[in-house]
């Protein structure tokens, strides 16, 4: 008989012998592994983003730090003429890119001669962008493609929407915007293939950045910022040193609150979080999060099955005896025990990936991915690896416990465990309920959060506002447009806006002053042109002055700031002061009160409103609570009507708002997921310890019985060794999970304050839960009929 044969036949006779407690550690392990499998998928794909490039690790996004008074700001926004000069200036540099953000472009309508018309994003981008990035092209020359005017690149999903082919060159298309008032038309010059996911950016076309300066000639200055720049450093060059040359670039270009510093391009997806000037993080802090939780259940598991398996010691004794007499030595009883590990845990592997299979499509909506279980090379190693792992330390501590039994004691069945032995029992116990009760109260807190984040008052009301973008029509005659919607039944109110109203909105530093400003002082105001009532729709309050109204005449040379500019600009009495933008001189006519137009992340910055209802493009209706439906039908068929060729593509604010805590969301509902599963798993653990540790009392529980010992006195003694080492791991756990929820909480600007009872109810849950599961063996050996606990062996 082979070693693997041998091993596999004890695996299955221990199998027969002892089905509760295997079934318990397969079912702990197979849950263990089921939940690292699934964080390890989504890990891999979050740390493969931006990973494919080929010149990735020469390439670099450039970063600004801006000077305010108040901190210093960090954005991914450059002038757009920056790629270029760095380019010119610098030796080092080998290639570089201005690109605009997508979602300058998000909203796009793509057609052919009017018809067929697509909602697709894209970008304007510099003529080298596809020398810089490694999207794979189809076809087109990658020298003249984004080169001159009037030129689009679209992708091979685009091509095919459009001519139901991908051999489209030279075809001309339409493609126009909100932001961009006259409809675009332009030749197709080259043809990519779709975006890897891989990819953390995603478009469907790019424009030749000498059309967005064409359109907007104002970006050739260097005090304007927006788009991402985007540069290739020479093979061997110091990033420090080149770090440190550049830092104070824009003071040539008179720029002096501006520094520049360069950011790996594939480590702005994970690494994207800035403070004062400092990278604190973003993604990767839940990567990391998630990673540190599936070691902890995987651990909790292979804790079950330590304490199980060390707690069965004396069904095993003869056997471990007479192996010893045989000549067995301790190392081969070693590798037999640690073989039978291995099987139970490649067995629940195979558990894992069934049920993994079955709950990708659940997972996958929660993370809004499209994962997968696909065994390259590197998924069945990683498997391999994670699951060899688990089988070692599940197996380790048991095999050196049980082949270290003395030979003529084992035979004799006399087992007394040590203090060491009961002390590592019970020390497992204790840190498997204080990851249980740091993952509950993490569970607490995340939940509090969230609904503080859902019911605080905004400063605005988000319910029952849709939106949708101007076009043709609709985008020349607004005002007309507004006036029509504002007669629908269901409708409270419309206004108009030029962008987002929700998020990092379009912004100045410097072009601006007023009476009594420090010129040395640098504040950073977010900007919004609006039309009249926009304040009134949004539910908007004033603090002070009044709102833009078309009954006071032209309102175009006045101005509305909100109550964290004037604090910035230390104004006592704003109302009828003078703030000179560009060299153009408004009247303060109002002043709002602060309201959230980014998320409870950030503090409430400075803004200001301009009445300019020429240059908005975002329709905002208020519609009646209850009559959204008719309302909604109400609106697409006046603008249907309205506007020939175009549909009605809405969405509603509070879907925005919601968007801004994605990743929070995520992490809430997964939290609570993987809290319970831990707390089961370490429930399991204690139901087969106090099932073993019942059979073994079941003499003495008899002879209590017989002695008059009541059946409450029973469970209560075999309650209280399970009792104490749960009480220990809340104490433990409680100062934890409030420096990590701190933590949390301090990446909220506004945000809950932490109760005691969070941290009470934790504790309190996790004692009954265990109280219930040992009770459940400790009521059913109180119920055990005395005379067969005495003639028990």
């Amino acid at each position: 008989m082979t070693m693997l044969q041998h091993h596999l036949l004890m695996f299955y006779r221990n199998f027969n012998k002892h089905k509760s407690s295997f079934f318990i550690n397969l079912i702990g392990l197979s849950a263990g592994l089921s939940c690292s499998i699934l964080i390890y998928l989504w890990v891999i794909d979050e740390t493969r983003m931006d990973k494919f490039h080929e010149k990735g690790a020469q390439l670099y996004q450039v970063m600004e730090n801006n000077k305010t008074a108040a901190s210093i700001n960090t954005s991914d926004g450059t002038s757009a003429i920056l790629a270029e000069a760095l380019k010119k200036e610098f030796p080092e540099v080998e290639d570089a890119v201005m690109c605009s953000p997508t979602y300058w472009l998000g909203a796009s309508k793509i057609s052919i001669k009017g018809n067929n018309n697509i909602k697709a994003s894209g970008k304007f981008a510099g003529p080298d962008f596809f020398k810089i990035f490694s999207y794979h092209l189809l076809s087109g020359n990658v020298n003249q493609m984004l080169s001159g005017l009037n030129k689009i690149v679209i992708s091979e999903g685009l091509a095919k929407k459009l001519f139901n082919t991908a051999n489209v060159l030279g075809k001309e298309i339409s493609w126009r915007n909100g932001d961009v008032e006259e409809e675009n038309h332009a030749l197709i010059s080259g043809v990519f293939k779709d975006l890897p996911s891989a990819s953390s950016d995603q478009f469907d076309f790019l424009i030749p950045q000498d059309n967005f300066f064409q359109i907007a000639p104002n970006y050739l200055k260097w005090g304007n910022v927006g788009p991402n720049t985007f540069i290739v450093l020479k093979k061997g060059t110091d990033v420090n040193a080149f770090n440190t040359k550049i830092k104070d670039f824009m003071l040539t270009k008179g720029q002096e609150h501006r520094t520049l510093f360069l950011r790996p391009f594939a480590d702005g997806y994970l690494y994207n979080s800035y403070e004062n000037g400092k990278l604190t993080g973003g993604r990767i802090e839940y990567v990391k999060l998630f990673s540190l939780i599936a070691v902890f259940i995987l651990v909790i598991a292979c804790i079950n099955f330590m304490n199980l398996s060390t707690a069965k010691a004396s069904r095993r004794m003869k056997e471990i005896g007479i192996k010893k007499v045989m000549g067995a030595r301790r190392e081969s009883l070693i590798m037999q025990f640690m073989a039978e590990s291995m099987i139970l845990t490649f067995l629940s592997l195979f558990i894992a990936l069934v049920s993994v299979e079955m709950l990708l499509p659940w997972f996958n909506n929660i993370i809004g991915k499209a994962l997968a279980l696909n065994f390259n090379w590197t998924m069945v190693l990683s498997l391999i690896g994670i699951t060899v792992c688990t089988g070692l330390i599940s197996g380790s501590y048991p095999a050196i416990y049980l082949s270290g039994f003395n030979p003529s004691d084992a035979l004799k069945g006399k087992l007394s465990p040590t203090a060491a032995t009961l002390f590592t029992r019970k020390g497992l116990v204790v840190f498997q309920f204080t990851l249980s009760v740091v993952l509950i109260v993490a569970v607490f807190v995340i939940y509090k959060q969230i609904d503080y984040v859902q019911s605080k008052n905004l400063g605005f009301k988000k319910d029952n506002v849709l939106y949708f973008e101007a076009d043709g029509r609709v985008k020349s005659n607004v005002d007309q447009t507004l006036a029509m919607i504002r007669q629908l039944p269901g409708v409270i109110n419309a206004s108009s806006i030029d962008r987002a109203f929700l998020g990092d909105l379009s912004f100045t530093f410097g072009d601006f002053s007023w009476e009594g400003r420090d010129p040395k002082e640098v504040i950073k105001f977010q900007r919004a042109q609006i039309n009249a009532g926009l304040i009134e729709t949004l539910g908007i309050e004033m603090a002070t002055g009044r709102s833009f109204s078309t009954k006071f005449g032209s309102d175009t040379t006045k101005m509305i700031i909100n109550e964290a500019g004037i604090r910035a600009m230390r104004l006592a009495d704003p109302v009828g002061k003078i703030f000179t933008l560009w060299g153009k001189d408004y009247q303060i006519i109002g002043v709002v009160k602060d309201f959230h137009f980014e998320s409870l992340h950030k503090a409430v910055q400075p803004m200001f409103f301009k009445f300019n209802p020429e240059q908005t493009n975002r329709i905002m209706v208020k519609i009646r609570a209850g009559e959204e439906k008719s309302a909604i039908e109400a609106i697409g068929r006046l603008y249907t009507n309205y506007n020939p060729g175009y549909t009605l593509d809405y969405k509603f604010l509070d879907q925005d708002y919601q968007a801004q805590y994605v990743s929070e969301n995520r992490v809430g509902l997964l939290s609570r997921y993987f809290a319970v599963l831990a707390i089961l798993i370490s429930c399991l653990g204690l139901f087969g310890l106090a099932a073993f540790t019942a059979e073994r009392k079941l003499k003495e529980i008899g002879i209590r019985k017989v002695l008059g010992a009541s059946e409450l006195n029973i469970i209560y003694n075999l309650s209280k060794d399970f009792t104490i080492p749960v009480i220990v791991a809340i104490v433990i756990a409680l100062p934890i999970s409030y420096v990590l929820t701190t933590q949390w909480l301090n990446s909220f600007a506004y945000r809950i304050d932490l109760q005691l009872w969070y941290f009470a109810a934790a504790g309190i849950l996790a004692l009954v839960i265990s109280w219930i599961t040992v009770s459940m063996q400790a009521i059913k050996a109180a119920h055990t009929d005395p005379i067969k606990c005495l003639r028990q062996e």
